[in-house]
């Protein structure tokens, strides 16, 4: 369907030199979107380069931190200059500590805070200037299951994803009458080189107890897998969704409506 393709389209995806990121950037670049990604230094972006580049993607590639204003308005300048102006933001850059929160510093819990919420604000700032102007944009935060729920030893990851599927619905509050959508992925757990330890097989061949865990925890009785991104992250960057906004599309196998199984 022509509303699904975005062929002309620039796409920024931030910390896309692998894993989700660069699995929604891939999807982009197939829908007909160019790729822009960052990522914190120079020897991500050159594996980023190179793992496009395996996939004939022509991305263009920056060194900038989303923490830092200063840098992220000098990016999206030259991204301006050199490619085009932004027509969609995935602000899928972020990280998680696993730490007892009583165990937590401040320090560390303000880091995750740092990159997980005001890294998308500070981006989303730099680009709706523009979108405004075009009166078109759409923005992609990647959310998280902890957007809903806790657990243990992710106190900030789940502040922050909290916050974020609010700063998602202000977004699409505050810009929506410039026909500008902010929508998010709440991805649920996705097998990936980060969480292939969580998989790997015991000594005695048995799965790892959080794998067992989590496929019990899962209606589809399985992990996702990157490529189970693709669909949601085009719906949403495409006019298919120009009447979806503030949404939190939660891509987990049916983790969010599931009880859990009855003890036997």
């Amino acid at each position: 369907m022509e509303n699904f393709s975005l062929k002309g389209k620039i796409a920024l995806v931030t910390g896309a030199s692998y894993g989700i990121g660069f699995a929604i950037a891939t999807a982009l670049s197939d829908a007909g979107a160019t790729i822009v990604f960052n990522d914190i230094n120079q020897q991500l972006v050159d594996k980023g380069l190179e793992a496009y580049a395996e996939r004939n993607i022509k991305a263009h590639g920056y060194v900038c931190d989303v923490t830092n204003e200063d840098q992220v308005n000098s990016l999206i300048s030259q991204v301006a200059k050199e490619v085009g102006e932004v027509d969609i933001l995935v602000n899928n850059a972020g990280i998680i500590k696993r730490i007892p929160m009583h165990e937590m510093s401040a320090a560390e819990f303000r880091q995750v805070i740092d990159i997980d919420l005001n890294g998308p604000f500070i981006m989303a700032k730099a680009v709706l200037p523009a979108m405004m102007k075009k009166r078109a944009g759409k923005i992609i935060n990647i959310c998280s299951m902890m957007s809903e729920l806790g657990r243990e030893t992710v106190s900030a990851y789940a502040a922050a994803k909290g916050g974020l599927k609010m700063l998602t619905r202000n977004i699409a509050s505050e810009y929506g009458e410039y026909n500008i959508q902010c929508n998010g992925i709440g991805p649920g757990y996705i097998a990936t080189p980060q969480t292939a330890p969580l998989r790997e097989k015991q000594a005695d061949g048995s799965a790892h107890p959080f794998d067992s865990f989590i496929i019990a925890k899962t209606p589809a009785a399985r992990w996702g897998t990157p490529e189970d991104l693709a669909g949601p992250a085009v719906f949403l960057a495409s006019e298919a969704s120009n009447f979806v906004n503030g949404h939190v599309l939660y891509v987990d196998g049916g983790i969010l409506a599931y009880i859990g199984k009855q003890p036997k």
